[in-house]
């Protein structure tokens, strides 16, 4: 941490942030603003991110310039802004500091007493959420940043008076080793990101040397149900304890049902002991496991169990994450954040829980490389849906590298039998919808790219209608 600069020197002055609008780089725009920072920032994709920065006031720019730096103190920049962009080029050659976000994250998380990490492949936002709700309810006051927009968080962060900052860690280029949690949250290990990693191999060892941070008299608790995971765990220098559906883990959930509204219901055992049942709020089997490890470290940190378990009962869930938007001409639309297979396949199968007559997923494939290396589960993740309607990939940091596209990906998925259409824009999209849906269908749009504003487009459309 020495040979980076440290943001504390920079109280009072002006820091410019490349990529202001990605959900982790927004929220600490808004966390150092709070904390006596002059904040300005770029982005190049529209999003409501940049709309709520704006309007506090944060002076934001729509494109990246080399101009933009010019009088800023301090650059920050994510992991997604290559070295080569303008403001990033220019900063250097004006030589001002520069600070990975990852980075940031680790020195602001250092100056509290406890901090709290949640990690995995898959899960993050939400039981990051989950647990921050335990804690508030909890008058435990922390400070909170984590990837997603929540109500009762009031956005992506919160700034709290207490010893706890809470916050997802994310393993994209490894950025979650610059933070050094006392207690540690890793729900699953997966292939994603293989665009930095060699395999998954790399990834576990990742995971390993974030886990090895946390100090002797910290805990990490992590999936009993994960092979790797358990793996992992072994290599902690820490106390470590397991959560999942297995005979053997610490923190159990049994009697797992859905509930007449299709709700997760389920017991919580410790050590075989009857902890509690709770119904959530959320759907889908996955959130299970999300919030048994809410629950289990919130108990950990101090939290009464019943408590942990009332509270998690009133947790509506995280924008963006299986949101009902809208119900249009009697078709249910819903959007998830689901951008790999394994979530996109997730997502699809808490919606085949809900009441309907057909299911369309309509997906926006995100970036080439990760479409490349997770080529043959893209071409059957949604075979749970009686539609796939497939949109051109999301480049977000990449570009195109002319191998791969959207058309190719449709082609493959038929010949897997899937009845997939290619649909390259949001017009196109919403065109064949209309002409095919019928009513008590529901439509699932899924990507962690701007696919969200899709299902706006047709509320909006909708509503000028009538």
């Amino acid at each position: 941490m020495g040979s980076f600069p440290q943001i504390n020197d920079f109280l009072g002055k002006r820091v410019h942030m490349v990529g202001i609008g990605g959900s982790s780089m927004s929220g600490l725009a808004l966390l150092l603003r709070q904390n006596g920072f002059t904040i300005t920032g770029s982005d190049c994709v529209p999003s409501h991110h940049l709309e709520m920065l704006e309007e506090t006031g944060i002076i934001v720019y729509s494109s990246h310039d080399a101009n933009h730096v010019h009088g800023a103190d301090i650059l920050l920049y994510s992991a997604a802004i290559s070295d080569d962009n303008p403001e990033r080029a220019e900063a250097k050659r004006l030589g001002i500091p520069q600070l990975e976000r990852a980075v940031l994250l680790g020195q602001l998380m250092d100056r509290y007493l406890k901090s709290v990490a949640v990690c995995g492949t898959h899960g993050k936002t939400t039981t990051s959420a989950m647990l921050a709700k335990i804690l508030i309810d909890a008058k435990i006051d922390p400070t909170v940043h984590i990837g997603g927009d929540c109500n009762h968080i009031g956005g992506s962060t919160r700034v709290g008076k207490g010893d706890y900052f809470l916050a997802e860690a994310c393993e994209f280029n490894a950025g979650f080793i610059n933070i050094h949690p006392f207690y540690a949250v890793v729900l699953n290990i997966d292939r994603d990101h293989l665009d930095f990693y060699r395999d998954i191999d790399e990834i576990c060892d990742a995971f390993s040397t974030f886990v090895q941070s946390i100090p002797s008299e910290g805990l990490v608790i992590g999936c009993g149900d994960d092979e790797r995971v358990m793996h992992v765990l072994s290599t902690a220098r820490c106390r470590a304890e397991s959560f999942g559906i297995g005979d053997n883990c610490d923190w159990r959930a049994d009697d797992i049902h859905l509930s007449d509204n299709g709700n997760p219901v389920f017991t919580v055992n410790y050590k075989k002991q009857i902890i509690g049942s709770v119904c959530l709020a959320v759907k889908g089997y996955h959130n299970v496991s999300n919030a048994l490890a809410a629950v289990a470290m919130a108990t950990r940190i101090g939290v009464h169990s019943e408590e942990a378990l009332r509270s998690i009962a009133g947790f509506m869930g995280v924008h963006r994450r299986f949101e009902h938007t809208s119900t249009i001409q009697g078709v249910m639309l819903y959007h998830d954040y689901g951008h790999n297979p394994a979530e996109m396949l997730t997502a699809l199968a808490t919606a085949k829980t809900q009441p309907h007559r057909r299911l369309w997923a309509v997906m926006q494939p995100h970036t080439y490389s990760r479409v490349k290396s997770l080529y043959s589960e893209y071409l059957t993740c949604t075979h749970l849906a009686d539609i796939t309607l497939v949109t051109d990939i999301f480049a977000a940091r990449e570009k195109d590298p002319g191998d791969i596209n959207a058309r190719m990906l449709v082609q493959a998925m038929r010949n897997k039998g899937i009845n997939a259409v290619y649909t390259p824009t949001f017009d196109d999209t919403e065109s064949y919808l209309r002409l095919n849906w019928q009513a008590g269908d529901l439509v699932l749009t899924m990507g962690c790219g701007n696919i969200d504003l899709l299902n706006e487009q047709i509320y909006k459309n909708e509503t000028a209608r009538c």
